[in-house]
């Protein structure tokens, strides 16, 4: 199995156009030659894969979606799962690494003023600088509301204390959009969001989190003390977090989504060239039903993935609201990733459980998508959320 290029039916078209499978193409090849080679050492050492974001940085695939009047390619959600798939068939880790100012520049891309896209925008473009999105916190995960940072307007100025944990790139990054709240008293109503410089007195990495998989993307913790940054760094009105954080994991959840199609189809593509190779009782295993179903449940549940992921960035495009679809997307591609990584594991047998076969780390790596960027529990509440309460 490969992924379609066309599939019409009823009028609906799915073809991609020739400048997209170019696109794909061109990452693809870029995950071939540039990040598998250096997965397995990555994934070992947790070191920053600083190099291969560079070299992604200098043949355009990151920061894809910043406007192109800020000197970005302005590329919408759906070319982003293009590109986002095989940089996280190459390794999910470093495609991680790679798109994650995806999710950082969000805020600034959705509710930035002019004056703020052109001072924070422009620089992504320019170097390979990283920016990330400061949300969760040791207390508060998913129940966003739970946020105890805090941000005291003194003057022209604002004061942030608190803590932030499992901050995708933070310990390399340049810049922060740090959620914190301007008044506690108001619950998630009072939360609003500011671009913090990491360098910034007052802003210390407490640690680099030592993860199961995806050991390639540094997740870090970091502290705010007394941390000072101007009003002109809160993005949109106070009071208004919530909403912008809610707007901007709207988008971003079909790109995780589609890392998780990444690697399920890494991990499919394993099992289908071992199946062929190894030979139980003069067949090759390929040839016994309990193997070859076990595939072919693989195939079509990634493909389903896929398609879901896929209806979900192009209604964002279309400018509809996409959160029951986004959710559908993110839930069933990172429920799919763990299953079929688990089940190439199991077309291995006892090689897929030995560090020397690089399933046993695509099973590693997959798990994480069940759990960032809303956990699938998560993802069922919101999609019950839609069906029982919907809007309108």
């Amino acid at each position: 199995m490969t992924p379609v290029d066309t599939a019409v039916s009823g009028g609906v078209s799915f073809a991609l156009t020739d400048e997209q499978k170019e696109l794909r193409a061109l990452a693809r090849e870029f995950a071939a030659k540039e990040i598998r080679p250096a997965a397995a050492e990555h994934d070992v050492t947790m070191r920053h894969p600083a190099d291969v974001i560079a070299k992604a940085h200098g043949v355009g695939l990151m920061n894809l979606h910043v406007p192109a009047e800020y000197g970005g390619l302005g590329l919408n959600a759906f070319d982003g799962t293009l590109v986002g798939e095989e940089l996280n068939w190459g390794c999910t880790g470093i495609g991680t690494s790679i798109g994650a100012n995806g999710l950082g520049a969000g805020p600034v891309i959705i509710a930035g003023s002019d004056e703020q896209k052109a001072r924070w925008l422009p620089p992504l473009l320019e170097s390979p600088i990283l920016c990330s999105f400061g949300l969760s916190e040791p207390d508060a995960g998913s129940d966003v509301a739970r946020l105890k940072t805090t941000a005291v307007r003194r003057g022209d100025e604002y004061v942030l204390n608190g803590s932030k944990t499992f901050i995708t790139n933070a310990g390399y990054a340049d810049w922060t959009v740090v959620f914190a709240k301007t008044d506690p008293s108001k619950g998630h109503r009072g939360i609003s969001a500011f671009i913090v410089p990491m360098d910034a007195p007052g802003v210390t990495i407490e640690q680099h989190l030592d993860k199961m998989g995806q050991r390639a993307t540094d997740t870090s913790a970091f502290a705010l003390q007394d941390v000072v940054v101007p009003t002109a760094n809160r993005l949109g009105e106070e009071g208004g977090g919530f909403k912008l954080a809610m707007q901007t994991l709207d988008f971003t959840r079909p790109g995780t989504a589609i890392g998780a199609v990444g690697v399920a189809q890494a991990a499919y593509e394993l099992a289908v060239d071992y199946a062929k190779e190894r030979v139980t009782f003069d067949l090759p295993i390929a040839m016994h039903q309990g193997v070859n179903f076990m595939i072919a449940d693989m195939a079509t549940e990634i493909e389903a993935a896929r398609l879901l992921t896929w209806q979900a960035a192009w209604m964002l495009d279309q400018g509809e609201r996409a959160t029951l679809y986004s959710s559908f997307a993110k839930r069933f591609a990172a429920d799919t990733a763990m299953k079929v990584t688990t089940d190439a594991v199991q077309v291995f047998g006892g090689y897929g459980y030995m560090k020397e076969y690089p399933v046993e780390k695509l099973m590693r790596d997959a798990k994480l998508f069940q759990i960032y960027e809303g956990t699938s529990q998560i993802q069922r509440l919101v999609i019950a959320k839609e069906i029982f309460m919907p809007r309108g």
